[in-house]
């Protein structure tokens, strides 16, 4: 006995089967095409119409499949042919029945299976249509499982056609049957286009009786426009001409009696009676399915918050007009403070933001070129017909007023910018992603220049994003072979000449190019990968050189390190420092980190928590290059700095300019003002330091006192001898 259910009427059903002539035929082109139209709508990589034996089951039609048969006992088929309705297996693997079959734990690796059967007039159950895919599939929708089912319907009348074809008078009077309650139209014509049969489904679907309809030519049901190319395309094939068409299933427009058009799905199948070729048409109305497969088309190529063109419409856009050699031009639109926008809001008025931008773009196109998001809070406008970039200038510098305009949220205002990356098209641009990659480039540009700009694309951007890319690879071969190293500038006491501490700075030893200045690498280090390695390498190294100087006798000693902003996405940076602070046994105060205006300026929300909780402890905050920015008075209103350090720039020019001059006194009374330590960098001169002492400033650093030097240079010149006892 075998351990798979079988049907009471088994034998029955396999007699009928026998009776079809299916079993070991040649393919057909019907059921072939079936299988193809069912693998593609329903992504899966195996389709099969199965028919089911007494001991096997055979692949009438397949694909993605290569044997043309299994054992019965293997088979999930003979499972779907035990009722009615639709089988499904959403996952084989916990399915008791099917986990250990061999189709499972091996080739094919079937994890989801869906099996409709296929059934004669009489009810015997041939086998299924069935779906299988190598993954588990547990949201096969309900839409889903129709379209199955009506495929399946296309099968049965393609099974009973082609007995009608082989029975002859018998099987025409079966497939009047079927035709007389099948839900689809079934239409006949003879060679000469003429009607010579119309089911009930046809009379619904097109307002015309059999009474009427009957004797008719096919042009009846033809929307003019389509009549000449049918009229030819019928005549060829009447004449014996290859049929194009026949066994295929198309999607096309019919005419109702009332003039409307609707689409249609048509199956066309021809046979010889009498010696007359005649045809047959299975027609279904797929007015919902169209509708659906156009919303899902919309879907797939618009953004579901905003409605605009996703970047895949774009990029086929773009595609197009470089394809026709048309002129374009991209701008490419990045948001500016959006990111606090979620962070101090949350992600619906995020959201919000996000479709108001979105509608003031649109509207400030007018529909004339396409705007897209590209996901995040980038956009794109991209024009057509026109390279001038003085006009792309001066409608990405209207958008960016449009886009600063104030949106209202929940009674709450909110203000973003945004700035603007600008490329054309030209005939050395071959592809989509080249374009959208020069925008890009662009709008780095503008961002790194002060945001709220428009840049325009030019092949420097490139070139220096190329060397850019060079550093960056050279410098992750930097760190893994260990070639960054600290220097120290000395910090002095501006009153007695005494030494304060140091200021830990990076370099680079090049293999082949030697030190290498801070200028040329730092930037490049800062927005990459390595920023927050390296910068917890700088503070553990500085800190342990603090710690060894300090047990030399300088008990005061201080150690400034810079930080880089990428260091505060860590949301365990404050407790990094305190561990680093007990593993050298150094107290609090033997610590000041620098941060610079840029800093909080791009880590506004959570630099706050982090360097309130170190200044609790007794680290110290320097505010470095003060006086360069733009919003240093607020800053220090709202953020825990212990100490101002005066630009460069300021002090050398000092003892040359009275504007520099009076921006030191201000600065010197700011900081008195909000009980601040002082200090000034780029001493270069006896002047210099004097000038520093008259205006109250504490402390000083510059080539006066020392370049940066190596930890033993350092040693040797102020922790040795003579100068360690000056201290």
């Amino acid at each position: 006995m075998s351990d798979y259910p079988r049907p009471l009427n088994d034998e029955a059903r396999i007699g009928a089967l026998d009776a079809l002539d299916l079993l070991g035929t040649p393919p057909e082109r019907e059921f072939e095409r079936i299988v193809q139209m069912a693998s593609r709508i329903f992504d899966v990589p195996i389709a099969l119409v199965s028919l089911v034996h007494r001991d096997q089951q055979f692949f009438k039609a397949r694909i993605g499949l290569d044997v043309r048969e299994t054992s019965r006992e293997l088979s999930f088929c003979t499972h779907a042919i035990m009722g009615e309705a639709l089988f499904i297996v959403p996952d084989a693997l916990e399915d008791e029945r099917f986990k250990n079959n061999a189709l499972v734990t091996g080739a094919p690796h079937i994890r989801f299976y869906a099996g409709m059967p296929l059934r004669t007039a009489e009810g015997h159950a041939l086998g299924s249509l069935c779906l299988i895919d190598d993954k588990p599939r547990h949201d096969f929708t309900s839409r889903e499982q129709q379209i199955l089912r009506d495929l399946a319907a296309l099968v049965n009348e393609h099974i009973d056609l082609r007995r009608f074809e082989r029975e002859g008078e018998s099987s025409r009077s079966r497939f009047r049957h079927i035709a007389a309650t099948s839900p689809d139209g079934i239409i006949c014509a003879n060679s000469q286009s003429v009607i010579t049969s119309w089911n009930t489904a046809a009379e619904s679907l097109f307002g015309y009786t059999a009474q009427e309809a009957l004797g008719q030519p096919l042009d009846l049901i033809i929307p003019l426009p389509m009549r000449a190319p049918h009229a030819a395309g019928f005549g060829r094939v009447a004449a014996g001409g290859p049929p194009r068409l026949i066994g295929a299933a198309i999607n096309l427009s019919a005419l109702r009696r009332d003039g409307s058009q609707f689409p249609v799905e048509l199956s066309l199948s021809q046979w010889h009676e009498g010696g007359e070729r005649c045809f047959g048409a299975i027609i279904r109305d797929i007015t919902v399915r169209a509708a659906a497969e156009k919303q899902l088309k919309y879907a797939a190529e618009h953004d579901h918050l905003t409605g605009l063109a996703n970047r895949s419409l774009l990029k086929q856009r773009i595609q197009q007009v470089l394809a026709a050699h048309t002129p374009a031009t991209l701008l490419l639109i990045d948001l500016d403070g959006f990111k606090d926008v979620n962070d101090t809001l949350g992600h619906s008025a995020g959201d919000f933001v996000l479709q108001v931008v979105a509608a003031r773009l649109r509207q400030a196109v007018a529909g004339e070129f396409m705007v897209s998001r590209l996901g995040g809070d980038e956009f794109v406008v991209f024009v057509t017909g026109t390279t001038d970039l003085l006009q792309a200038r001066a409608l990405g510098l209207e958008l960016i007023a449009i886009i600063e305009e104030q949106i209202e949220y929940d009674e709450q205002p909110i203000f973003i910018g945004a700035s603007v990356g600008i490329a054309a098209s030209s005939g050395a641009i071959e592809s989509e992603e080249q374009l959208l990659g020069n925008a890009d480039l662009a709008l780095y540009q503008a961002k790194s220049d002060g945001r709220h700009l428009v840049n325009i694309f030019t092949p420097e951007l490139r070139q220096t994003a190329s060397r850019k890319g060079a550093i960056s690879s050279s410098m992750r071969q930097a760190w893994e072979r260990r070639e960054f190293e600290l220097y120290y500038q000395p910090q002095i006491n501006l009153a007695d000449g005494s030494l304060c501490g140091a200021e830990a700075l990076i370099r680079w030893n090049h293999p082949t190019l030697g030190v290498t200045a801070p200028a040329v690498f730092l930037p490049v280090l800062e927005a990459g990968l390595l920023a927050v390695p390296v910068g917890e390498w700088i503070l553990r190294t500085a800190c342990r050189q603090a710690a060894q100087w300090r047990q030399m006798g300088v008990g005061h000693f201080r150690m400034g390190v810079n930080l880089f902003a990428a260091q505060f996405r860590a949301r365990d940076f404050a407790d990094m420092v305190k561990a680093i602070l007990a593993e050298f046994n150094l107290p609090a105060s033997a610590l000041e980190l620098e941060i610079t205006e840029n800093t909080i300026l791009r880590n506004e929300q959570r630099i706050m928590q982090p360097l309130q909780h170190l200044r609790d402890l007794g680290v110290g905050i320097a505010f470095d290059d003060f006086g360069t920015g733009f919003a240093s008075l607020s800053l220090l209103k709202d953020y825990p700095v212990s100490r101002l350090k005066i630009d460069r720039s300021f002090v050398s020019g000092a003892d040359r300019s009275s504007r520099d001059e009076a921006i030191i006194e201000a600065v010197t009374r700011l900081a008195a003002g909000f009980h601040l330590e002082v200090i000034a960098e780029g001493i270069e001169t006896l002047e210099q330091a004097a000038l520093m002492r008259r205006y109250d400033c504490g402390e000083g650093q510059g080539y006066l006192y020392g370049r940066p030097m190596t930890a033993d240079d350092f040693a040797r010149r102020y922790l040795s001898g003579p100068a360690l006892a000056a201290q």
